[in-house]
């Protein structure tokens, strides 16, 4: 599932920022919360890794590339995203290899810190992942 609606790199292999425009429409928000809608904190991570991953595998070393989650630290959540609200995606790769990488990510609403957290993951070859 895709939870971006556009990435721009900012500086190639380094930074990039993300949108994602929340709205009522999206399947989560039957169950979180009935009421009080609210887009669970986990797809705020989720959405930060994906605009991660766009800046990463822009690189054209990096095709036929697959990243998974190895870690989330020191994760806040400072501000929910409720319908009608624009996340802007801010990612800084912190270290990238040709196995493993890290990045920060800070969501932002209306300039707002919403959400916050470092994530690590691995680099596999698309090839070599069995199904």
């Amino acid at each position: 599932f895709l939870l971006i609606d556009r990435v721009q790199i900012i500086e190639e292999g380094k930074r990039a920022v993300g949108r994602k425009c929340v709205t009522i429409n999206e399947p989560f928000f039957q169950g979180h919360f009935p009421g009080y809608p609210i887009m669970p904190g986990v797809l705020i991570v989720e959405a930060l890794a994906q605009t991660a991953c766009a800046l990463m595998f822009s690189q054209p070393d990096m095709k036929n590339k697959l990243a998974f989650f190895m870690g989330i630290d020191e994760v806040k959540f400072r501000k929910p995203a409720t319908p009608g609200d624009v996340l802007e995606l801010h990612v800084e790769m912190l270290r990238v290899g040709s196995r493993a990488g890290k990045a920060k990510g800070i969501a932002k609403i209306n300039g707002e810190v919403a959400t916050e957290g470092i994530f690590s993951f691995a680099v596999v070859d698309r090839n070599t992942v069995s199904t």
